[in-house]
C-alpha cells in the first residue's frame, strides 16, 4: 500500500514488477490516496505526503503481531517476512514459540516452567 493511485502501481506492476517476478506480484497493491491509512499505522509523512516504508504482519484476528518501519533509502527483506509469517502461523497452530533466527523445521521451545532455566540445552544458537 502506498499514497500512489491505483494507475501508478498499474504501470508499476507491468512496467517493473512483472520484469522482476515472473507475472508481477501475486497480490493486489492497495492505493492510500491522501494516507489515511497510513496516519492510522503512523507511517505517513505529512511534510512529504507519502508513506514511509513499513510491514505490518497481522493475526487472523487483527492483531498487529510483527512491525518494521524503514527509511527509503534500505530496502525491505522479503525473505524475512515469510519466515517471520511462518513462524507466526506455527506458533498459532502449536502453541509452541520459536528462537531467534527459527526456520521452518528447525527446534521450537515448549514454553511452560520446566523450560525455565534450561533453555540452554534445547536451543544451540
Amino acid at each position: 500500500m502506498s499514497v500512489d493511485s491505483v494507475f501508478s502501481h498499474k504501470i508499476w506492476q507491468e512496467e517493473e514488477l512483472s520484469k522482476m517476478i515472473e507475472g508481477g506480484v501475486p497480490y493486489p497493491m492497495l492505493s492510500d490516496a491522501g494516507g489515511k491509512v497510513g496516519r492510522i499505522y503512523g507511517v505517513y509523512d505529512e511534510d512529504a505526503g507519502v508513506n514511509v516504508r513499513g510491514r505490518f504482519i497481522m493475526d487472523p484476528d487483527g492483531v498487529i503481531q510483527a512491525m518494521e518501519v524503514l527509511t527509503p533509502p534500505v530496502g525491505r527483506n522479503v525473505g524475512e517476512t515469510i519466515r517471520q509469517v511462518q513462524a507466526f502461523q506455527h506458533v498459532r497452530e502449536t502453541g509452541e514459540v520459536m528462537p531467534s533466527g527459527w526456520t521452518p523445521g528447525k527446534p521450537t521451545l515448549k514454553p511452560g516452567p520446566e523450560l525455565a532455566g534450561k533453555v540452554w540445552k534445547v536451543w544451540k544458537p
